[in-house]
């Protein structure tokens, strides 16, 4: 079997990941040697490679899905926002350099298909099955010259599109059609049916719907998934922790000791990695929540200023919204603030800044003794350490260099008092540092709060993988989702005018 699907989406946040990752934890499960591939990806939750190469976290924790190390290969292209109209683009995990968005489509993107190609069949000749993820739409009529990420890849090897609708959404059936009715002959020519994401009710209230898209289309639905609360896994983007206490969609567990821990994560402008948090949601009495003013840092046991692609950007949003007076206070009341990558830079005392902002020498809020200068050189690394005697891993993606001159240490950072800061991303899915760092928070709050002794975050995401994966076996039509991996899209499959603009 050398088999391949590009799981495509009428919009953004249709659930193009989660399907993606749903369907290589069934296939892997059937013992399919499977692997995922995104060709291009915006993102600012990226993750680090063992051969240190930047990739979108969704790419790594489809691997996971797949048990497979996630490689550059996995998503060769990474855009990484810096503004409204610029990017970082990473190529096979390596940056090439700031680009804005009209330079990019302006020819840079379409001269990259070779390379995300060559990548693809590097997967393919590997592994039995590629599961491909596209992008935002594939009808996006205005950007199809330069597609690389959808219909472009689809077409350049072949490969058959289902395409997914949140119907959660209203307009699924406009959006499928919609969706094949603007692509070129040839395109259409791939595009096998679609998949229905986030139905709720009666799924025979749906069907006669879905027999008149197939009577206007020609084209099948292979499954209806149905709603799931708590699903979410590694996002591209976005404001929502994914495993349990998830911000917006589930209940968070009892605690275990008399009272709950809460958490407040500065919402800080370009915010990076936001998923180093969704480690601590997973604890049950822990209460994670993201904030924008200072009032809500108020009854805060813990604030943690995140990951950021603008640390200089971030700093000046934190002094505009009274948010780094706040956080002084509370370093000087000894109550619990955690810095991470971005975040650590400018809680210490000054930044020079000549690649990111290029704002030269700014003054940061001086809780840490740390001075922290930019390099052209981005920092790619997995390190291994040990704080508050436990051991702990993590990974490291950034261009500020920390010197610190003081203080307590702490990973590759410090501590003073109880303001602590680190370079490490994904530091908290360690259990046993992350509940020595949670009793030293609940000592400190004051809170009777007590970790629970038996919290396995890597069990957790395992099992969140597993349920997407009973997902797609259990509500889709599992025999010919494998045929369409293993022989491609049907032939003689109807156009649908008017297709694309010439």
């Amino acid at each position: 079997m050398n088999g391949g699907l590009l799981v495509a989406g009428t919009t953004s946040d249709a659930g193009k990941s989660v399907v993606t990752a749903g369907i290589c934890r069934w296939l892997v499960r059937q013992g399919v040697k499977v692997a995922p591939f995104k060709a291009q990806n915006m993102s600012l939750n990226s993750f680090v490679t063992r051969e240190g190469a930047e990739i979108g976290r969704a790419q790594a924790m489809q691997a996971q899905a797949c048990r497979v190390e996630p490689t550059a290969h996995m998503n060769p292209v990474l855009l990484k926002p810096g503004g409204e109209r610029s990017s970082q683009v990473v190529l096979l995990g390596r940056p090439l350099g700031e680009m804005s968005a009209r330079g990019y489509h302006g020819g840079r993107q379409e001269r990259l298909l070779g390379t995300v190609l060559d990548s693809l069949a590097e997967l393919r000749a590997s592994h039995d099955a590629v599961i491909c993820e596209g992008a935002g739409s594939p009808a996006e009529i205005n950007l199809r010259r330069t597609d690389i990420v959808n219909m472009g890849i689809a077409r350049g090897a072949g490969l058959p599109v289902l395409v997914v609708g949140d119907i959660d959404r209203g307009g699924v059936f406009a959006s499928f059609f919609g969706t094949v009715a603007l692509l070129a002959p040839e395109d259409q020519a791939l595009v096998a049916g679609f998949l229905v994401n986030k139905f709720r009710g009666d799924v025979s209230l749906l069907e006669p719907g879905l027999d008149m898209l197939h009577g206007l289309t020609g084209r099948r639905t292979y499954g209806v998934l149905p709603f799931r609360h708590g699903l979410g896994i590694d996002e591209e983007d976005g404001l929502r922790v994914s495993l349990r206490g998830t911000v917006r969609e589930s209940a968070v567990a009892p605690p275990v000791g008399e009272d709950v821990l809460r958490i407040a994560v500065c919402a800080v402008p370009l915010m990076s990695n936001f998923t180093d948090v969704d480690a601590l949601a997973a604890e049950p009495g822990v209460v994670v929540r993201f904030v924008d003013r200072p009032e809500e840092l108020a009854d805060a046991d813990l604030v943690i200023v995140p990951g950021t692609r603008g640390t200089v950007r971030a700093l000046e949003w934190l002094r505009e919204r009274g948010l780094a007076d706040a956080i002084a206070r509370r370093a000087a009341e000894q109550r619990p603030v955690l810095g991470i990558c971005g975040g650590f830079q400018l809680l210490g005392e000054h930044i020079e800044d000549d690649v990111e902002s290029r704002a030269g020498h700014v003054d940061g809020l001086g809780l840490l003794p740390v001075r922290v200068r930019f390099d052209r050189e981005k920092t790619l690394t997995r390190p291994v350490g040990e704080a508050l005697g436990e051991r702990v891993e993590g990974y490291e993606i950034h261009h500020g260099v920390a010197e610190v001159v003081a203080g307590e240490p702490f990973l590759d950072g410090c501590r003073v008092g109880q303001t602590w800061g680190t370079h490490w991303h994904g530091s908290l899915e360690s259990d046993g540092f992350r509940r020595a760092f949670l009793r030293e928070v609940a000592a400190a709050a004051g809170r009777r709060f007590v970790p629970a002794p038996d919290t396995s975050f890597a069990a957790l995401r395992e099992e969140q993988l597993d349920r997407l994966g009973d997902l797609i076996e259990h509500h889709a039509d599992t025999d010919a989702l494998w045929r369409l991996i293993e022989s491609g899209a049907p032939q003689g499959l109807p156009f649908i005018p008017p297709g694309a603009p010439a």
